[in-house]
């Protein structure tokens, strides 16, 4: 029998389906609030102080008070990890600005809602090849803050799925900014490239770690505009995500992505992040 999954809500440590908050709660209402999504790979969190990181950019950037410190957060999240299990899990947490009285105004007293959830995270297979289409980008101009009103992407991404595509990869004003729910990678000539950080894309951890890697590996990858012609013409395309990792579009628009096939870069990438990985696991693990 599967055991209940555990989540933690305002101090208090449950099973995931007795988990309820009033519906008052401004993230309820308005969307007002945070989030962050940390995988853990045989029960370590990956990359936890960068994703602390950009929860803490986040809280900033939407004026919510900080609940936490940052030894108090990893103590959360480690026993989050903990109490689900040793395997591979996505920690999901959502930190809103609390219960009010309805008004669009930030309310003069206001306690944080803090959730934190597990959900498993399958063991890595070999990335499959997905599709992808093209559409304009219509989100607003703070898209790096990790918010929770993500209607346009969930809009968006149904989008994609009438087209019959895994996901959108979105243009503002002929410029490539990411996926409805990914970053996104282009090869031409041998050269990888992925648009700078800003406001018009969320920084990824893993868009990090991949641009870490190419550059320690000799790989040219260039931060840099893309262009949608760029896009279009490009050797291979990538999407990254947490959960996702790498995974290879080999079409585009119906349209073959190069050789139509999985890049050599794209398999030369996904070796060296799975060792990455590996090794993590490994030394944290030791």
């Amino acid at each position: 029998m599967t055991q209940p999954s555990i989540c933690y809500l305002n101090g208090d440590y449950l099973p995931l389906e007795e988990a309820k908050v009033p519906v008052l709660d401004r993230g309820f209402i308005f969307g007002d609030g945070i989030y962050e999504m940390i995988p853990a790979f045989s029960g370590h969190a990956f990359r936890l102080k960068e994703h602390l990181h950009r929860l803490i950019n986040s809280l900033d950037a939407v004026h919510i008070k900080h609940p936490y410190s940052i030894s108090e957060w990893t103590d959360l999240i480690n026993t989050i990890i903990q109490k689900n299990g040793t395997g591979h899990q996505a920690i999901y947490l959502q930190i809103t600005r609390g219960v009010a009285h309805r008004d669009h105004a930030f309310p003069d007293q206001s306690k944080p809602t803090i959730f934190i959830m597990s959900n498993p995270l399958p063991e890595t297979q070999k990335a499959k090849p997905v599709s992808a289409t093209v559409l304009e980008d219509p989100r607003w101009n703070n898209c790096d803050i990790k918010a929770i009103s993500l209607l346009p992407n969930v809009l968006l991404r149904h989008q994609a799925r009438e087209k019959g595509a895994y996901e959108a990869i979105l243009i503002r004003d002929g410029f490539l900014t990411e996926g409805a729910a990914s970053n996104v990678f282009i090869v031409s000539d041998g050269k990888v490239k992925t648009p700078p950080k800003g406001p018009k894309l969320l920084p990824g951890i893993t868009r990090d770690v991949v641009v870490e890697l190419l550059h320690k590996n000799n790989i040219p990858c260039e931060e840099a505009e893309v262009t949608e012609t760029e896009l279009r013409n490009a050797d291979e395309i990538w999407l990254t995500s947490s959960t996702k990792e790498i995974l290879p579009v080999t079409q585009l628009d119906g349209e073959p992505v190069g050789s139509g096939k999985e890049g050599l870069i794209w398999k030369r990438t996904v070796v060296l992040y799975q060792t990455f990985k590996d090794e993590f696991t490994g030394t944290e693990a030791a």
